[in-house]
């Protein structure tokens, strides 16, 4: 256990934003045993707690948070290898990006793209993180969970999490603790030995495509696609740099709105869109007394196609450019991307909230999208 006073006292220093006000108590555990005796005495205690990973995705409020945050330093990986895929059960505190890199370096393929996403990954199920055209939920096959309202401990596979885009049961309803995480990728190491080189999943996003020099299905080798997604997250400033000041931010502070097709079509036509599929639905039984085959199936659920949006098209085009900030203020739109929003230097809390909730109600009169936050608020609201 690393003592709370050897450790950075305030939510600014413990987060990529900077912001953020002191907890009353700080606890950093570092092995399995202690995380879990640690975030059970904090539930125990009836005080207000919190989890908190590598604070990539965390804006606090800089007055004081009145409980226990437990900070997860957790680290270690093991490996199952099974034909041509590898199982990983990876600790919760383990670095997302130290991950990736060490999955490159042995050539396993799968979340190669999601390359340079800070934080970690415990933190990873919870947001369903993605980037590239991959997803945490196409390697993911269960967590480590010790849930809050039972006090059991259980594994969860992934099909009962409700992974969706950029959220989870973990993030709606599902109070508790990650505690590992288990993946399955692809290993290459037999075809590499024909190939010459470890070979990427199919490439499915365009943009990455393009800045390889390929086509969307092809494969390439696995450190180009890292590399390659490092320098395209670097551009946007969405890369962890103590040399960038657009890197002084929670990401992406707004998630690409899911709204119906039909809505879609109020947009401008140059506002980017991608459809999803269509969501499965289960197959029922109608009993022959209850349906003769004319007109409409009793009890039918109606299937609304639903569309993907640009938050960063609607933010610029609502009139809000990259480099942004309101009058005074020290919270700033990135000047490289902006779904970004940025503490320029000595930000508070509310200064980022403020940005936020200007952002919200220009698009909202501009195009009738209410945009929403993607990092945990701490004593903040928009």
């Amino acid at each position: 256990m690393v003592p709370a006073d050897a450790a950075p006292t305030t939510f600014a220093d413990l987060t990529t934003i900077r912001t953020g006000g002191r907890p009353l108590f700080l606890l950093a555990p570092e092995t399995e045993d202690e995380l879990i005796e640690t975030v059970q005495d904090a539930w125990a205690s009836g005080e207000d707690w919190l989890l908190l990973g590598g604070g990539s995705n965390t804006v606090a409020a800089d007055t004081e948070f009145d409980g226990t945050v437990v900070r997860v330093l957790t680290r270690g990986i093991t490996v199952e290898r099974s034909a041509d895929r590898v199982i990983l059960r990876v600790q919760a505190g383990e670095p997302w990006d130290d991950l990736v890199a060490h999955t490159v370096a042995q050539g396993w393929s799968g979340i190669e793209a999601l390359s340079g996403i800070p934080g970690s990954t415990g933190a990873a199920p919870v947001q369903n993180i993605g980037a590239y055209g991959q997803e945490l939920a196409n390697s993911l096959v269960a967590i480590d969970f010790l849930d809050y309202e039972s006090g059991e401990r259980r594994r969860i596979p992934a099909a009962e999490l409700e992974l969706g885009y950029r959220t989870s049961l973990l993030k709606h309803g599902l109070r508790g603790l990650v505690v590992a995480v288990e993946l399955e990728l692809w290993d290459t190491a037999a075809e590499a030995s024909v190939l010459g080189a470890a070979l990427s999943r199919p490439l499915a996003f365009p943009q990455l495509a393009d800045a390889l020099g390929v086509h969307v299905g092809d494969r390439v080798p696995l450190a180009d696609v890292r590399a390659t997604v490092l320098r395209l997250r670097a551009a946007k400033g969405m890369l962890l740099n103590p040399g960038d000041p657009d890197a002084a931010s929670a990401g992406s502070f707004f998630t690409n709105p899911i709204v119906s097709l039909s809505f879609s079509r109020t947009l401008p036509e140059s506002a980017p869109r991608w459809p999803l599929d269509d969501p499965e639905l289960p197959d029922r039984v109608i009993p022959l007394e209850d349906y003769y085959g004319i007109g409409p199936v009793p009890g039918a659920v109606e299937v609304v196609p639903l569309v993907k949006l640009s938050a960063a098209w609607l933010i610029e085009h609502a009139g809000i450019s990259r480099g942004f900030r309101l009058p005074g203020s020290r919270a700033a739109v990135s000047s490289k991307h902006t779904l970004a929003l940025t503490n320029t230097g000595g930000a508070s809390g509310e200064e980022i909230a403020q940005l936020a909730r200007f952002v919200q109600q220009r698009v909202q009169a501009e195009f009738g999208v209410i945009l929403q936050p993607e990092p945990v608020l701490v004593g903040l609201g928009l």
